[in-house]
Order: structure tokens, then C-alpha cells, then sequence
């Protein structure tokens, strides 16, 4: 008599295949819809054994947080041997890219856990610190000496470049995806002129409001 065989995971290879099946349902809704009993059933396990790999489920949303935000930094570091410009431009691409392919998760996580779940804000905290970090990073690699206004216009302009990702109109793909590929050819283009215009902004004194 013979069966088919299953494969046994490894706990490192089912905590991964769960954060997966988390991660894959945060395209569809929010953290707070995030459902472990439904996390175990298209895994083919007990509710009860997803906890076995996981102390709590605060535990496993931190996990699926932080592979979305790993996954996230991982697509905005430019290469670092790149020179100042493309290296600008590379991190700009991948911003704009991630944003646009992962826009739901994007969502969910950024937005809507930022303000409503206190369990997961440090790592989102951390996120946003790191991209705060290289677009410093870029105005240094240009030459540009630290402003006394970095911080706080580089946080406002984060907010801009994401701001203008999520609502920019994506256009419709023809043959060979050209036309979504222009769209985000020319929001690339348009996030760019931004960053510029930051830098320029922030290398002019303040003025004084007329009284």
C-alpha cells in the first residue's frame, strides 16, 4: 500500500511558510483583519500548532511586520558604489517601485498599523528612520553639508514622495507592460524633481513671515 509522501518542515521552514501566508494576506486587508485561524488553515495546520512556532499573536504580527519592513529596505538600498547621482536615482527607483508593486501592503502596514497597533511601532519607527537615514545619506554623497532643517524637511518630504506614490494615476498596460512602465518612468521622474527641489529649499535661509 502506498501514499504520498509529505514533507516534514523544518521550524525555521514553517515559520517562514506562515509569515509567507501573513504576508501574502495583507495584500488583501488590513493588520487588524489578520486572522491566525485563517493563517493556520491555508497552512494546513491547527491553530494551535501556528502557535507552537509563535509565543503569541503579537508575536507573529511583529514577525510579518518585520519581513514586510526588511523586505521594503531591502528594495530602497542603492547600490553603494554607485556615484552620487545614480545612487539618488536607484534609491528613488526602488521607493517608487516597491510603493506601486506592493501598494495594499504598503497600506496596511505603513498607515494603517502605524496609528493602530502600539505592538508593531517600533519596527515601522525603525523603517521609516532607516529611509530618513539615506535620503540624508543622498544629500551628503552630493556634496551638500548638513542643513539645520534637515530633519524635519526630510521627514516632510518622506511624506510627499509617499503621498505622491499612492495616488498617482497608473496608467493602463499595453504590450509588454509599456504603458505602467512609463507611468513609472515619469512618476520616478517627478519624485526626483522633488528630492531637488529639497535640497535646494533647504540651502536657503528660513524667511521671516511679513508681520
Amino acid at each position: 500500500m502506498s501514499g504520498k509522501r509529505v514533507t516534514r518542515l523544518t521550524p525555521e521552514q514553517r515559520r517562514e511558510q506562515l509569515v509567507g501566508i501573513g504576508l501574502e494576506m495583507l495584500a488583501e486587508r488590513s493588520l487588524d483583519e489578520l486572522s491566525t485561524d485563517e493563517v493556520a488553515r491555508r497552512a494546513g495546520i491547527s491553530r494551535g500548532l501556528l502557535f507552537h512556532y509563535f509565543d503569541s499573536k503579537r508575536d507573529f504580527f511583529r514577525a510579518v511586520v518585520r519581513a514586510e519592513c526588511d523586505r521594503f529596505t531591502a528594495a530602497t538600498a542603492p547600490d553603494p558604489a554607485l556615484e552620487p547621482v545614480p545612487w539618488m536615482r536607484e534609491f528613488i527607483a526602488g521607493f517608487v517601485s516597491y510603493v506601486m508593486t506592493h501598494r495594499q501592503v504598503y497600506l496596511a502596514l505603513v498607515r494603517g498599523a502605524a496609528g493602530s497597533h502600539p505592538a508593531v511601532t517600533d519596527i515601522l519607527d525603525e523603517t521609516r528612520e532607516t529611509l530618513a537615514r539615506r535620503v540624508c545619506e543622498g544629500r551628503r554623497r552630493l556634496g551638500m553639508p548638513d542643513a539645520p532643517r534637515l530633519e524635519p524637511a526630510t521627514r516632510a518630504w518622506m511624506a510627499f514622495a509617499e503621498e505622491a506614490v499612492l495616488s498617482w494615476p497608473t496608467g493602463e498596460a499595453g504590450a509588454g507592460g509599456k504603458a505602467a512602465d512609463d507611468s513609472r518612468d515619469e512618476l520616478c521622474a517627478f519624485v526626483e524633481s522633488s528630492f531637488v527641489r529639497f535640497l535646494d529649499m533647504l540651502d536657503r535661509p528660513a524667511a521671516l513671515a511679513p508681520r
